[in-house]
């Protein structure tokens, strides 16, 4: 069975760091593009940053551009999302998700969409950036 396991959230007081992780299990990342994408309470979700599946092409939400750093170790079957200089507005539940196969077309707008085009979901970490 395809599963997503998000871990690494938590409490961080401004200008701190994390690193989240989304570890697959029941089939390998390797043909799949990886995203993260978060939400807060009452708000949409958005996306995060998103990594290709071979690893070459990534893409962020400006808003976290120069902060976070997504990465990948297929070998490990596990992507990180590096964070930080967090900032209370990047408080929200963090999610992962997988496509498989998907053309850089498809790719390119990941972020934009939020994952519309992702179908497989963790069951996301929370993390809360706050003094």
């Amino acid at each position: 069975q395809l599963q997503l396991v998000e871990s690494g959230g938590g409490l961080v007081q401004p200008g701190g760091s994390l690193r989240l992780s989304c570890a697959a299990s029941g089939f390998t990342l390797d043909y799949y593009a990886i995203g993260w994408f978060r939400q807060a309470p009452g708000k949409e979700r958005e996306g995060v940053a998103c990594i290709s599946s071979g690893g070459d092409s990534t893409s962020y939400a400006d808003s976290v551009k120069g902060r976070f750093t997504i990465s990948r170790d297929n070998a490990k079957n596990t992507v990180y999302l590096q964070m930080n200089t967090l900032k209370p507005e990047d408080t929200a539940s963090y999610y992962c998700a997988a496509a498989y196969n998907i053309g850089y077309r498809v790719f390119r707008r990941c972020v934009a969409t939020a994952g519309a085009d992702f179908g497989s979901w963790g069951q996301g970490t929370q993390v809360t950036v706050s003094s």
